[in-house]
């Protein structure tokens, strides 16, 4: 089957579960600056001012043939004089809507993005790599420094051939769980509608079946990946080893631009899918119960945990948990049975079964809509809000004095203005576990869980955003150290290579060495 999939541009946020409460949803780190000369966006923890390109440069951003690059492809080249331009240019985040990129590349081809490079190096026009433009900190917008933009979204054609997935990296995940799911198979990915597959992969890939299934990279077979000097490379187990190995946790936009990935996929289950839901005066009892559980239940069984405050939440802050059952439907009860015996009776309880295509749509906040329409473009029925996001990943369970933390952070979301901010808590283990922290570049085999600590805003200025959440993660650097989640990328990090790599950034830096020499990838944050 092959399905050619609408081309979906930014992220909505989403339901918790079928029934559920708003908050930002999964990103991804597949959007970078990179090129000649390009430094970090204003702002950013770059370690460095900007790199030569892999081509010394014949020219200047200033003198660049547009035409030239527009002729060469067969994609469309969009400039800032072209109707389109105001659509093309949007990331997921509306806080990133006055970025003005020097030219948006919608790719047809992997030729085209040889192009591009080839283009942008002959010019010295740095270059911003998106697949699905989820970014945190804005680095697929292209505007600071103002970049050409390479967009990899028109690559979104999903096949299936037996169990073997083909999927071009610009598709978003709902048209990958419509094309795969509709034919009964599967693989484990994120919640979010519109996140690009390339992003979530890159990073590693967790979501609500990596218990069961393990991160989404692991499902990799083999990538087509275009490097600095505009070679079309496979990368597998066999082929660029060493590029394969970085491609799959170690996050976008360092290596080169992927394409297209080949998945190993898995019999879709049919899964049962909690929703749980206490007042806040039980949270201290459940998250402590919680984290001792869910990390160590049953592989297929996956949960996340938010405690949600804000201007959304009139009544106070609240606590929920949302959580997906792979294995025999009749054993969920047992199952639950480890945390519920252990807390208040929750105010809200609602299970339902699906099948997976089903599930993950519900989640995404699609089920009730057209495929189609499942984006935040126009005609589409996701809403855009603004956030600003950071994160954590935890090794221990909190300690008393960590969970009234806690708590006294998403208290204080009430008074701070924000449409809803808080802190989600997605249990890791399982599956995950079954892989060596340094068989892939991503490192936190061995942790508890992912953290996210988001915040929503209505208009204006991000600043309250932004000091929230990274308020609110340094009021757990005592209780969870400085590990954090690349594909949760937050510019302000000062030690990002141990927090999101650990051991694996020397490696990193050496495949780097090895396949972009002369360093055009520049990355704000590179290894």
């Amino acid at each position: 089957m092959t399905r050619k999939t609408p081309q979906l541009s930014r992220r909505g946020l989403l339901a918790a579960a079928a029934v559920g409460t708003l908050s930002a949803c999964s990103g991804d780190d597949s959007g970078t600056s990179s090129g000649p000369s390009s430094g970090p966006p204003t702002g950013s923890a770059s370690t460095g001012s900007g790199a030569t390109s892999s081509a010394a440069p014949s020219g200047s951003p200033t003198n660049a043939d547009w035409a030239q690059l527009g002729r060469s492809v067969e994609g469309s080249l969009v400039l800032p004089s072209d109707p389109t331009y105001n659509q093309v240019r949007l990331l997921e985040n509306p806080r990133y809507d006055d970025e003005r990129p020097l030219a948006v590349l919608q790719v047809s081809s992997a030729q085209d993005v040889a192009s591009g490079l080839a283009f942008a190096q002959q010019h010295a026009v740095p270059v911003a790599l998106r697949s699905g433009g989820h970014s945190y900190p804005g680095w697929s917008g292209g505007g600071s420094p103002k970049a050409l933009v390479i967009d990899c979204r028109p690559l979104n054609q999903v096949t299936l051939d037996g169990t073997t997935a083909t999927v071009g990296s610009g598709a978003a995940l709902a048209d990958v769980y419509d094309a795969i799911g509709g034919q009964g198979r599967a693989i484990a990915a994120g919640s979010c509608a519109t996140v690009g597959v390339a992003g979530l992969t890159l990073g590693g890939g967790v979501g609500v079946l990596t218990r069961a299934m393990g991160l989404t990279c692991d499902a990799v077979n083999s990538m087509q990946v275009v490097t600095a000097d505009g070679t079309v490379r496979t990368a597998s187990a066999q082929e660029e080893p060493d590029l394969f190995w970085a491609l799959r946790g170690g996050g976008g936009g360092h290596l080169g631009v992927v394409t297209s990935f080949e998945f190993e996929t898995s019999a879709a289950p049919t899964l049962q899918t909690v929703y749980l839901q206490w007042p806040i005066s039980a949270a201290a009892q459940v998250i402590e119960a919680w984290q001792q559980w869910a990390p160590s239940a049953d592989p297929g069984l996956w949960s996340t945990l938010k405690a949600l405050g804000g201007q959304k939440h009139t009544g106070g802050p609240i606590l929920l948990l949302s959580g997906t059952w792979s294995g025999s439907p009749g054993a969920l009860d047992g199952q639950l049975a480890g945390l519920l015996n252990h807390v208040p009776k929750p105010s809200t309880d609602s299970r339902k079964s699906q099948s997976y295509r089903d599930a993950m749509l519900s989640f995404a906040g699609c089920s009730s809509i057209p495929i189609a329409q499942c984006n935040t473009g126009p005609g589409g029925s996701l809403t855009r809000e603004s956030f600003g996001a950071t994160s954590h990943v935890a090794y221990d369970p909190l300690t008393s004095a960590g969970i009234d933390d806690l708590l006294g952070q998403v208290q204080a979301a009430q008074s701070s203005g924000l449409l809803e901010a808080g802190i989600s808590i997605d249990a890791l283990g399982g599956r995950v576990q079954d892989v060596a922290p340094d068989a892939t570049a991503f490192p936190h085999r061995a942790a508890l869980a992912t953290v996210q600590y988001t915040a929503t805003y209505a208009s204006g200025s991000p600043q309250a955003a932004d000091d929230y959440v990274r308020g609110f993660r340094a009021a757990m650097v005592p209780y969870w150290g400085a590990h954090a989640y690349v594909n949760y990328s937050d510019a302000r990090l000062s030690d990002y290579l141990s927090a999101y790599f650990g051991d694996n950034a020397a490696r990193l830096a050496e495949a780097r060495s090895t396949y972009d020499p002369n360093g055009f990838f520049t990355q704000p944050q590179d290894f």
